[in-house]
């Protein structure tokens, strides 16, 4: 079975900088689409950004140039590196796989989630 897991979150303070990491298993293949969402409370879950198999990047417009997605070593570890936290992105931030050929990333799109790890950003 696809299990991610992710890891990482925390408390800090704004402006601050945090890495959020998950690792996938149960794939038949080490490489696929991943992407990190994030929902805060009463607010619908977003997407945050995305790697395709080839290494190919997408962000939100919100988080362009403050937020990282890459991956490890092994392949099947996903980064989310960040930086600049704001308080409004205080969310559940989640780990999400893609099993198809193509990368959408968008919420409705990926097939596999993990459970969240928790970012508070302090004002």
């Amino acid at each position: 079975q696809v299990q991610l897991a992710e890891s990482g979150g925390g408390s800090l303070q704004a402006g601050g900088s945090l890495r959020l990491s998950c690792v996938a298993s149960g794939y038949p293949y080490s490489k696929f689409c991943m992407g990190w969402f994030r929902q805060a409370p009463g607010k619908e879950r977003e997407a945050v950004a995305s790697i395709d198999s080839d290494d190919d990047t997408a962000y939100a417009y919100s988080v362009k140039g403050r937020f990282t997605i890459s991956r490890g070593n092994p392949d099947n570890t996903v980064y989310l590196q960040m930086s600049g936290l704001k308080p409004e992105e205080t969310a559940m931030y989640y780990c999400a796989a893609e099993m198809g050929l193509s990368c959408s990333g968008g919420v409705d799109d990926m097939d596999f989630w993990g459970k969240g790890t928790l970012v508070t950003i302090l004002s």
